[in-house]
Parts: structure tokens; sequence; C-alpha cells
């Protein structure tokens, strides 16, 4: 359902791509919004992951210097049946996590040091479960042409302000209106059409990271404990790159709980009370990620705060 739903949406936000391309030119136009598309979708294709991780100064780490992080990555990649993806931490007081990568063969999955302080190891895998689900449904990929599209749209509404005016129309078969359209309707279409894409996404990898880990509640718990933090605790590179705000676990700049047509993602409380009821409808399985039960057992020590920024070693203590 949800996966009819993302497609379905795919489709209008491209076929409003190549719309607002007719309305400022025509045919020529809509050809043109068509190779541009087509030229965006392929960069962002090959270079996506670099480009976010780069942003975040994330860095990666492996079995010798995060062996319980790691090896949690490990087990809920063997219980999801996808190849171990590259493994990542940022530095960041703000608990949360992304995935990224064009496909599970190319993935990467990542966390902040304010994640492995703030949860415990079974929320931490439930964390973790949610983002490899992404991974699994190429919803990475889905939100990166998403993305695309949206910028795309939005540059041809500027295009549009700018030089719609000076025309004498002659490509714009709809002429003013039609550039009305193109400034103003199909960017804010577009805009709720990617919103629509991101919460769509969120809801099923919920629902499938729960049965990767296993446990719903290790979700539901670290959702709630995110979305608390994100309020308070600010995510400096998020805020310089309001654009991935979209690929985090829970919005970093803002948290808000409140669901609405503008929200990247669903209502928190919401998610919450959909894990709770698949817990009551399924028995959880008996700890698929033997990493975590291995970590819980061990006293954690905190990572240090400056890790990232100057200092290239990742943490240490349980978690490395």
């Amino acid at each position: 359902m949800n996966l009819m739903r993302t497609a379905m949406l795919l489709a209008f936000m491209t076929a409003l791509f190549m719309g607002v391309g007719y309305l400022i030119g025509g045919q020529s136009g809509m050809l043109i919004a068509f190779v541009v598309a087509a030229g965006m979708n392929f960069f962002s294709y090959w270079n996506s992951d670099r480009m976010v991780l780069s942003a975040y100064r994330a860095q990666e780490i492996d079995e010798r210097n995060a062996p319980e992080f790691y090896g949690i990555i490990r087990d809920l990649s063997r219980n999801a049946g996808l190849p171990m993806p590259r493994v990542y931490l940022y530095d960041s007081p703000q608990p949360n996590a992304f995935a990224t990568g064009r496909n599970p063969q190319n993935a990467a999955v990542a966390a902040s040091t304010g994640l492995l302080r703030a949860l415990t190891p079974q929320e931490v895998a439930g964390v973790m479960a949610h983002e490899l689900a992404h991974v699994q449904n190429r919803d990475t990929l889905t939100m990166t042409i998403t993305a695309t599209l949206a910028g795309a749209i939005s540059m041809l509404g500027n295009f549009a302000f700018l030089f719609g005016g000076n025309r004498n129309n002659n490509n714009n078969p709809f002429g003013a209106i039609g550039v009305i359209v193109a400034m103003i309707v199909a960017p804010l279409a577009a805009m709720l059409v990617q919103m629509a894409i991101s919460r769509t996404c969120e809801y099923s990898a919920d629902r499938r990271g729960a049965e990767i880990c296993g446990n719903p509640l290790w979700l539901a718990s670290a959702l709630g404990k995110i979305a608390g933090a994100a309020q308070h605790i600010h995510n400096d590179d998020a805020e310089r790159n309001p654009a991935t705000a979209h690929m985090f676990i829970i919005n970093p700049l803002s948290g808000e709980r409140m669901d609405n047509l503008f929200s990247t993602h669903p209502n928190t409380e919401n998610r919450i009370a959909a894990l709770q009821r698949m817990a009551q409808e399924t028995r959880p399985a008996s700890t698929p990620t033997s990493q975590a039960d291995t970590a819980v057992r061990k006293s954690r020590s905190v990572p240090p705060t400056g890790w990232g920024r100057g200092n290239s070693q990742p943490p240490k203590g349980p978690w490395s």
C-alpha cells in the first residue's frame, strides 16, 4: 500500500515537473525540463551519499574501533538479509541517525555520538534497524529523486518569475496564468508531495525496522527520547544543511510532534502508538541482536564530546 502510494506521488511529481516546463516554454520547455531532471537525478544517484556524509563530517568505523556498535549493525543486517553497510559516526550532541546510498550494495548508516550517549543498546538497535529498513526499501534513492525534482520545480518557478513577465508568451500556451501557476502553485504542490512521500517512507521503515530488530518497543522508546531531545538540543550541521532533514529518523531541526502537510516526518505519538499496537499483535522475537544484549549488560561510558572536530579517533568505551 505504502509502495503504491509512493509510486503514485513520484509519478505526480514527475508530471508536475514536466508540466511546469510546458507552461514556461511549451513543448520545447517540457523537453528541456525532462533533460535537466534526468541529469540532476543521475548526479544525485551517484553522489548523494558522499555529499551528506561530508556535510556532517562523519567518520567511518569498523569492528576494531567500535565493536559493540558495529556488531549491532552486523547482526541487524543479517536479520534483514542485507549486505553489511558502511558504518559511520558523526559528532553531535543531538541523538539522531540516518541512512544514505543509492542501493543496498552501496549503503551507509550513520549515528550521532549523542545517540550512543542517550539511548540503551536495545533502543540503538531499534533506531539502526529503522535505518536499515530505509536501505532495504530503497527509500534513500526515492527521497533523493523526490528532493531533486522538488528543487528543480522551484528552480523553474524562479525562472518563470525572472523571465515570464518579459516575454511575449509565444511558447507559453496559457499566458500569464501559466506563469503564475509555474511561479507559485507548482513549487507549493511539489513541496507538499515531497513531504507526503517522506512521511509514508517513515511509517514503512518503522514497521520493517521493528521486524528486523525483533521488538517494536525498542524503536518506540527511542523515538520518544530522540523527539524530546531534538526540541532543546541544536544540530548545527542540520541547520546549515536543511535539505537533509528528511533523512533523519526524527527531524533534527524541530523534533515537532504535531503532524501537518509541511512536516517531513509523521506525528511521533502516532508512530509510537503504531509500534505499540504492533508489539501487542506480534510476540517479540527472542533477541535477534545478540550484540545489543551483550552491550546492555556492560557499563557504558560517555563518548568524548569533542570527537569528530579535530579529534580523528572515534569514541572509546563499550561502543568501541
